[in-house]
């Protein structure tokens, strides 16, 4: 059984639970996977001998593709992480002073 870990710190620290729990419910949708959220984290399970593979790139573009349909893309951002994990990130805002 392959693991993929998604860490959701940073999104729930600045959207709540509530955007954990649509993009838990957006991947479980789209990808039919088991999927268990602890802490900060989410961990999706597939099973490789039913012929499920995921790739991180797939992955990663669901994740992008949830960031945009929640409105949450100018906000955050999708880069790799450790292996096998993904992590959303805030994006830095930079003001420029006159």
């Amino acid at each position: 059984m392959s693991k993929v870990i998604v860490n959701v710190a940073e999104l729930r620290s600045k959207s709540g639970n509530e955007a954990v729990n649509d993009l838990r419910d957006f991947l479980k949708e789209k990808l039919q996977a088991d999927i268990d959220v602890s802490g900060d984290e989410l961990a999706l399970s597939f099973d490789e001998e039913k012929g499920k593979v995921l790739s991180r790139s797939y992955l990663r573009m669901l994740l992008r593709k949830f960031l945009h349909k929640t409105e949450l893309k100018e906000d955050f951002r999708v880069i790799a992480g450790k292996e096998s994990s993904l992590v959303i990130k805030e994006k830095k805002v930079f003001e420029v002073e006159e």
